[in-house]
């Protein structure tokens, strides 16, 4: 958590934060009330659902609202969410959310054009780009991988700088709380270091005590176990943001908004593992 919170002040209105179970809108949430903000949560199962497919959700969602932390699912760069983004960003405007802080991510054109929608709407904006979480390992896509014992990807020898969602949350907040100094900005944030998945499974095994493994495969072997599982094939695509190593340098977004260095991922791996998260190995 930004160690300046006290120093912030507060958010005026209420704050709707879509995805506010997920993985960095629970930490914006839990940090704008522990700041004494009215914040509501959008998602599927909340007291006023929120749904990205379901416009008529729409406006319940923003009544009273003055500002939005916005995520997309499953991804801002996938057909449809420019669209979605852009429409939804004028309905907020419209019934008085002035200021909206987007989570873009780094690289990814379809994003961008996301972006660019939202900005549209005559908002106050701020967007937030990041790559691949660490938190992706404990708290999504590669949980059941980590305690299955084996990461099998299609990414070669590729590196990536892993960002953690905490450093993602005290950004949004700061942005979303520090309205003069965010307005019209854009942040790329990154970790502090380099680290292929090869690199993550040796810091995941010496967090564990268990053996992780990496295995490569090619990407047409990656796409045809994820038709097994049922799961979308776009989300092969999004490997090629590591692969042709766009993303594959630090930037120094996190350092710029909270004047601190990112967390890197050893920090996060042993925080992880001595809180349980892969105490359930699953071979």
């Amino acid at each position: 958590m930004n160690q300046n919170a006290e120093n912030t002040p507060a958010v005026e209105g209420k704050t709707l934060v879509i995805g506010g179970t997920g993985k960095t809108g629970r930490r914006v949430a839990e940090q704008l009330v522990a700041r004494g903000c009215e914040v509501r949560i959008g998602s599927r199962r909340a007291d006023r659902p929120f749904v990205w497919e379901d416009p008529s959700s729409w406006g319940p969602a923003l009544e009273g609202v003055r500002s939005v932390y916005v995520t997309y699912f499953p991804d801002l760069g996938f057909p449809g969410a420019a669209e979605a983004v852009g429409e939804f960003s004028r309905v907020a405007v419209e019934r008085g959310a002035r200021r909206l802080v987007l989570l873009s991510g780094r690289g990814e054109e379809g994003a961008q054009v996301s972006e660019e929608r939202l900005k549209e709407s005559g908002a106050d904006w701020t967007v937030v780009r990041a790559g691949w979480f660490n938190q992706n390992f404990d708290e999504g896509f590669f949980l059941d991988a980590v305690l299955g014992g084996e990461i099998v990807l299609p990414t070669g020898e590729a590196v990536e700088p892993f960002v953690d969602a905490d450093d993602i949350a005290d950004v949004v907040v700061a942005a979303l709380t520090d309205t003069g100094r965010h307005v019209g900005k854009t942040y790329e944030l990154s970790g502090p270091r380099l680290l292929s998945f090869r690199d993550v499974a040796d810091e995941l095994s010496k967090a564990t005590g268990r053996r992780i493994d990496y295995v490569p495969v090619t990407l047409d072997e990656y796409r045809a176990a994820l038709a097994e599982n049922g799961a979308p094939a776009e989300f092969a695509d999004l490997f090629a943001l590591i692969t042709d190593a766009r993303n594959a340098h630090l930037v120094h977004g996190v350092e710029e908004v909270l004047g601190r260095a990112p967390r890197d991922f050893s920090d996060y791996a042993r925080d992880a593992a001595a809180g349980g998260a892969w105490s359930s190995p699953r071979r």
